[in-house]
């Protein structure tokens, strides 16, 4: 299978832009081409989160007053 990503360099491993259907540590063959630098664009929390397959409860949208500042969640019936 050949597939054309691109990816991004940190000084030390090359972070795919997008999803990769490889199971991990699959061998593969990284041949580079440089390309222009895109429009920079400040990640989203969701695409950072995201990315860093961020857990958290399932309630976090609806209470993230009370996990970043505590408190008690309302009780719902």
């Amino acid at each position: 299978m050949t597939e054309t990503i691109e990816a991004l360099y940190d000084g030390e491993v090359f972070r795919p832009t997008q999803q990769i259907a490889l199971a991990p540590n699959t061998r593969v063959r990284v041949i580079i081409e440089n390309l222009p630098p895109a429009e920079r664009t400040d990640p989203s929390f969701l695409h950072t989160a995201r990315a860093i397959e961020l857990e958290a409860p399932s309630d976090w949208s609806e209470n993230v007053d009370v996990y970043l500042y505590g408190g008690e969640r309302p009780h719902v019936d």
